[in-house]
């Protein structure tokens, strides 16, 4: 006989049937939309925190491109060989004694391109890298390598243009070194330069320096150099009127440190490899942050933003050459801006973001069309040797 009570299971009373249960069952468990999302940042912040490791047997490009698989190569090896309290913080440069201290090798190809050449953006780099550590630069090493058949006028041409650089931005070239490589072997020229600046500042700029409320700025339109230097390499049917922006962002920082001093500025640094999604990432990540981006506060050019559309590139990504970020504290915001538009190289900057607490760690783009997303830090090398 039949147990007819509700829910139970009905009953064959044949001998050897099976019981048939036939009480409601449960739908299809639904994730609540913010559990998803706690598991998507829980997800990415255990991948963050592993143990850096390099997984490939040998260099590709991707470990020059200054995202994931650069942080890595540094992480797993050259901090294993040589870490000490200095190299720690992986800034820009080291700040040593009163001194910032920061070296760079150059090996965009080609050599000369719209805007400028390997030389002047030899010298610029390392200059940059010592303003972005609130020094004033003062003196340069340059060492080349050279490889045989180069040509004399255009090693002159590139002398030249490390010279008009390095007396824009109030540096000496005082020490270098010249090697010679066999044909093939170097690519035509290789530079190295090597900086010392004085800290005269009461300025503590740091990476992990960040706090909720901050506002972001960029001190001008992003992308030009890398999109210049693809372009120049002749590669892409595309034509675009576009120049490189190398610049000594030195005429710029000075002015900012004045404006907004008492530590109102935290942090400073060039949008150089990997653009300035990369930049703000290390930023999150260092100061246990969250930075939201709006997508229609950033300057683009109109050339870049179609290039990048066609390439299929993330213009927050490219490289720039004369163009920093910084993060200021909300009540200097003004000031900031007011210093950096009062000099040709700051006349379009513009603040593009701000600070938060949660989710730690992540940078987010609030889009044109009025939905968010997580920008991550660069994986691949979409625009290779272009410093």
């Amino acid at each position: 006989m039949n147990d007819e009570r509700p829910g139970a299971a009905a009953r064959d009373e044949r001998p050897g049937a099976a019981v048939r249960d036939e009480r409601p069952r449960a739908g299809p468990v639904r994730e609540v939309p913010g559990d998803r999302e706690a598991q998507v940042l829980e997800r990415i912040e255990r991948a963050r925190h592993r143990k850096a490791r390099v997984r490939e047997e040998y260099i590709n490009l991707s470990h020059g491109a200054g995202g994931k698989a650069t942080h890595n190569l540094i992480e797993a090896v050259f901090m294993e060989a040589f870490r000490n309290p200095l190299l720690e913080p992986l800034e820009d440069g080291a700040t040593v004694n009163g001194l910032a201290f920061s070296t760079d090798s150059f090996v965009v190809t080609p050599l000369f391109f719209p805007g400028g050449n390997i030389g002047d953006l030899a010298v610029n780099g390392t200059v940059n890298d010592l303003a972005m550590c609130g020094a004033r630069p003062r003196h340069l090493s340059a060492g080349f390598i050279l490889e045989e058949g180069f040509p004399i006028a255009d090693l002159r041409r590139i002398a030249e243009s490390m010279a008009t650089a390095a007396e824009r931005a109030g540096v000496n070239i005082v020490t270098g070194d010249t090697k010679v490589v066999q044909r093939g072997k170097g690519d035509g020229c290789y530079i190295n330069t090597t900086g010392i600046g004085v800290l005269d500042r009461d300025a503590t700029l740091s990476v992990s320096a960040a706090r909720p409320g901050d506002v972001v700025i960029v001190s001008g339109p992003i992308g030009e150099h890398g999109i210049t230097i693809m372009l120049a390499r002749g590669e892409l049917d595309i034509e675009a009127d576009l120049t490189s922006d190398t610049a000594p962002l030195s005429e710029l920082t000075g002015p900012l440190l004045d404006a907004c001093p008492d530590g109102r500025v935290r942090f400073l640094r060039d949008a150089t490899r990997g653009g300035v999604a990369t930049i703000l990432n290390e930023m999150a990540e260092a100061s246990k942050v969250s930075v939201v981006l709006e997508e229609n506060a950033i300057p683009v050019r109109t050339a870049v933003r179609g290039a990048c559309e066609l390439l299929g590139i993330d213009p927050l990504y490219v490289a720039c050459e004369g163009r920093m970020v910084a993060v200021v504290a909300e009540p200097a915001a003004d000031a900031a801006l007011a210093a950096l538009r009062s000099h040709p190289l700051g006349a379009e900057a513009a603040v593009i973001g701000r600070v938060g607490a949660d989710p730690p760690g992540l940078v987010l783009l609030r889009t044109a069309f009025g939905g968010t997303r997580i920008v991550d830090v660069l994986v691949g090398d979409p625009l290779p040797r272009i410093c």
